[in-house]
């Protein structure tokens, strides 16, 4: 029995701490709180869809670049190599 009291007590700790949680998520606070991370969590998806939408930008012109330079170095290469 020694060794299933240590199961024992964590699912009655398991079991307490969901009660209190459920406890606390339905009372206005808890709403409260639940409202203020929908909020967070919106601002960020909101956030990160931007940095992405900025970093495609960024990546495509740095395509355009990428191969105007090479055109250009072929350019010089042919012109010289002769």
């Amino acid at each position: 029995m020694k060794d299933n009291s240590g199961l024992l007590i964590g699912l009655i700790i398991g079991a307490a701490a969901g009660a209190a949680i459920t406890v606390f998520i339905n009372s206005e606070k808890g709403q409260e709180v639940l409202d203020d991370i929908q909020d967070a969590a919106s601002k960020a998806e909101k956030d990160i869809k931007k940095a992405i939408d900025r970093f495609e930008e960024k990546l495509d012109k740095g395509k355009e670049l990428a191969g105007e330079y090479t055109q250009k170095g072929r350019k010089f290469f042919n012109k010289h190599a002769n």
